[in-house]
């Protein structure tokens, strides 16, 4: 159960013009919970956060995992900050790791940051902006071995971010054997994983799909995750994400994404 003396606090960004929230999860201990808009946005685990509570940025996890082995130290982007849960996640499981986070609205970071302190050591560079925009604003001699974009949280996507152009520019900042892991947030029908699927692959050498089984029916809105590889699909890592779930676990690949990407 939740801590009653526990962190419970509120601030309104002035971008969106929405009140954000972080109150304590009652059931996990050292657990946080940040809402924007009333909707519950990210979980942290400050007790344990190579612990990962939603389901699909375990699935994320699983995928960065794969991107070096393990325990090595790697170089990260975040496109979308949320709590930083992922940050957190590879500042325990790969210590040492330099990671930059880009979040647009300013209130919402600092105030992430003011509540849910990082763990010591993490080596965090935070930038305020439009994803994008920061992405071609980074120091050019900066190569990550992975970028992650959590922004997409339904149909209505940023046009100028759910495009081929913007996937071949996050592939030029990917070290060679780097890593693109795109959530997308999607509803019945998966019209945006669709799109989004067909745009990586024109962006990328080979793309994958990961998420619960019953998401790629298209019955119901949920997230799919697609990690872009700058080389062939590794079939082994079909095998491994599989079997870590969380399950039922599907991946769909070269040729059995065809349905999918169109």
């Amino acid at each position: 159960m939740a801590d009653p003396g526990a962190i419970r606090s509120t601030r309104f960004l002035r971008t969106t013009g929405q009140h954000a929230s972080i109150e304590p999860d009652a059931f996990t201990h050292g657990g946080y919970v940040l809402s924007i808009g009333g909707d519950e946005q990210s979980h942290v685990n400050l007790a344990h956060p190579e612990e990962i509570f939603y389901e699909y940025l375990r699935r994320i996890g699983h995928l960065v995992d794969l991107a070096a082995p393990e325990g090595q130290p790697i170089t990260a982007l975040h496109l979308g900050a949320g709590a930083l849960t992922l940050a957190r996640y590879i500042q325990a499981t790969r210590p040492g790791s330099v990671q930059y986070a880009v979040e647009l609205e300013r209130e919402l970071l600092d105030f992430v940051l003011q509540q849910l302190p990082l763990p010591g050591g993490t080596d965090l560079h935070t930038v305020i902006g439009d994803a994008r925009d920061a992405l071609a604003d980074l120091d050019p001699e900066l190569r990550f071995d992975v970028v992650i974009l959590d922004i997409f949280s339904g149909p209505e996507a940023p046009a100028h971010i759910a495009c081929q152009e913007f996937y071949q520019e996050a592939r030029a900042r990917l070290a060679p054997q780097g890593l693109l892991i795109i959530n997308v947030g999607d509803e019945p029908g998966l019209t945006l994983v669709r799109s989004q699927a067909a745009a990586m692959r024109r962006a990328m050498t080979d793309v994958a799909a990961f998420a619960e089984t019953g998401m790629f029916a298209g019955r119901y809105p949920g997230n799919i995750i697609l990690a872009g590889t700058q080389t062939p699909w590794p079939k082994e890592w079909t095998a491994e994400l599989t079997a870590r779930g969380p399950h039922p676990a599907k991946v769909l690949a070269g040729v059995d994404l065809d349905g999918l990407a169109g």
